[in-house]
C-alpha cells in the first residue's frame, strides 16, 4: 500500500503542480481530495506550460489514473473546459479521469453570492477568488447543496434545484437587490453539463481502496496551503475546506493508515494572496524582486502575490499539524543574487518573544518577526544537477532550514521544469 500525501505548507502557491507532476511520473493513481477551481497548479513540460484547476496534475502522465474526490467542489463549466484543453493537446482523459458522484457542485448562485458577500464586507473583505467556492462549501455544511450524483438523475436534480433556487433567489433579491436566476435556464444548462460529464462520474471510494489493496502507488493531492485551512489557518482569511494532509481521509474516503508518507512543499521564501496578516512580508525592493524573479502572480486569478522572507515559526506549525515526514523545497533559485537572506525564527508579540505561531488573528497581526541573517549567493543554481554543484552558501541555507524545522529536505527544485530537481533522498 505505497501512498504519499502532498500538501502545501504555507499560504498556497508553493509549487504543488510541479511536485505532484514529478511524483505522478512514478504513480499509478493521483487523487485530488479537496478545494475547487480556486486552486491553480502549473506544470512545465519541455518548456510548455499547463495550468490545471481541478484535474490532478498527473493527467499529463499517460498511464496514471486521476481521481477527483468527494471532498472537492466542482464547477462543471471549468472542468469541461479543462477536459477540452487537454484533448486539444492530445492528452487522453477517457478511462483515466474519474469524478466522485459525492462531490458537490458549484451553481450560478454560489458565484453571485460570493461576489455580493465580498462587496458587503467592504474593507473587511476576505479576498476570495469570486468563484463560488465558499458558498458551495457553506451549502454542503448546511445540507442545502447539490451533488454531482444528483445532476446525473434529472428528476432528482429538478426537485433539488427547485427547492434550493427559490431560497437563493430570495436572498439575492431581498438582501442584495440582485435579479433572480431563472430556474429553466439553470436547469437546462446544468443538465447539459451532466450529459457531458456522465462518462467520468463514479463512486470513487472503491476505486481508491482497490488501488491501495493492490499495492498501487497512490498520490493524494491537496490544493491551497496549510495556512488557508478552515480550522488551522489564519481564520477568517482562509479557504472553506480542510487543506491539511489529514483532509485526504475524508476527502478521498480512506482511513489514516492509508497515509504512509506526508510530503510538505516549502517555498524558499513566503508568499500570500489576498487579505490577512503576513509577519515577514516585504514592502521594499527585495519584495518586488522576489515577485518578479519568482513570477509570483496567481495561476487562477493573475493577482500579484505578496512576498516575504521564509517564516520558520509558521512552518513549524504546518509541520506539526500535518505530521510531515519530508520536505520538497521549491524556488531557491529565485534567491540567487541577494547579498543577505533572512529567516524568521521567532516572533515578538507585545514585547514577548515566542517560537509558537499565534492562533488568534489579533496576536498574529501584532507579531514582529525576529530574523536570522545568512549570506546569500551570486551564482545561478537553476542548472545545478547535484548537491555538490550548489554554492556553499546555498547549501548552508538549506541545512539551516532542516535544523529549524526538524524535517529533512528530500528533494530540491531549482527551476520550474521537470528536470530541474536535485534528489537528496529517494522518494
Amino acid at each position: 500500500m505505497p501512498s504519499v500525501v502532498i500538501f502545501g505548507t504555507q499560504w498556497g502557491d508553493e509549487g504543488k503542480g510541479m511536485v505532484i507532476d514529478l511524483y505522478a511520473e512514478k504513480a499509478d493513481m493521483i487523487v485530488r481530495y479537496q478545494g475547487g477551481n480556486n486552486a491553480g497548479h502549473t506544470v512545465v513540460v519541455q518548456g510548455e506550460k499547463t495550468i490545471l484547476h481541478l484535474i490532478p496534475s498527473g493527467i499529463l502522465h499517460p498511464e496514471a489514473v486521476c481521481v477527483i474526490g468527494n471532498g472537492t467542489v466542482i464547477d462543471p463549466a471549468v472542468l469541461l473546459d479543462e477536459i477540452a484543453t487537454l484533448r486539444e493537446a492530445h492528452c487522453n482523459v477517457d478511462g483515466r479521469l474519474f469524478i466522485s458522484d459525492s462531490a458537490h457542485v458549484i451553481m450560478p448562485y454560489h458565484k453571485l453570492l460570493d461576489k455580493c458577500q465580498e462587496q458587503f464586507r467592504g474593507k473587511k473583505r476576505l479576498g476570495t477568488t469570486g468563484r463560488g467556492i465558499g458558498p458551495a462549501y457553506a451549502d454542503k455544511a448546511d445540507r442545502f447543496a447539490i451533488r454531482l450524483g444528483d445532476m446525473m438523475r434529472p428528476e432528482i436534480f429538478e426537485e433539488r434545484l427547485e427547492a434550493v433556487l427559490s431560497y437563493k433567489n430570495a436572498i439575492l433579491t431581498q438582501v442584495f437587490n440582485e435579479e433572480p436566476l431563472d430556474f429553466k435556464d439553470v436547469y437546462e444548462q446544468y443538465l447539459g453539463y451532466a450529459d457531458q460529464l456522465r462518462p467520468f462520474v463514479a463512486d470513487t471510494v472503491p476505486m481508491v481502496h482497490a488501488a491501495l489493496a493492490a499495492d498501487k502507488r497512490v498520490v493524494f493531492e491537496g490544493a491551497q496551503g496549510c495556512m488557508l485551512d478552515i480550522d488551522h489557518g489564519t481564520f477568517p482569511y482562509v479557504t472553506s475546506s480542510t487543506t491539511l494532509a489529514g483532509g485526504a481521509c475524508s476527502g478521498a474516503g480512506v482511513g489514516p493508515q492509508a497515509l504512509q508518507t506526508v510530503v510538505g512543499i516549502v517555498k524558499a521564501y513566503t508568499t500570500r494572496v489576498g487579505e490577512g496578516p503576513f509577519p515577514t512580508e516585504l514592502h521594499d525592493a527585495i519584495g518586488e524582486r522576489l515577485r518578479e524573479q519568482g513570477q509570483e502572480f496567481g495561476a487562477t486569478t493573475g493577482r500579484p502575490r505578496r512576498c516575504g522572507w521564509l517564516d520558520c515559526v509558521q512552518l513549524r506549525r504546518a509541520i506539526r499539524v500535518n505530521g510531515t515526514t519530508s520536505i520538497f523545497l521549491t524556488k531557491p533559485d529565485v534567491l540567487g543574487g541577494l547579498d543577505t537572506i533572512k529567516i524568521c525564527t521567532a516572533y515578538d508579540v507585545d514585547g514577548v518573544r515566542t517560537e509558537e505561531f499565534p492562533t488568534q488573528l489579533c496576536d498574529l497581526a501584532k507579531a514582529q518577526p525576529v530574523f536570522e541573517e545568512m549570506p546569500g549567493w551570486s551564482e545561478d543554481i537553476s542548472s545545478c544537477e547535484s548537491w555538490d554543484a550548489l554554492p556553499a552558501n546555498a547549501q548552508a541555507y538549506f541545512k539551516r532550514i532542516e535544523r529549524l524545522l526538524g524535517v529533512s529536505i528530500d528533494v530540491l527544485s531549482v527551476g520550474p521544469g521537470r528536470t530541474q530537481t536535485i534528489t537528496l533522498r529517494p522518494y
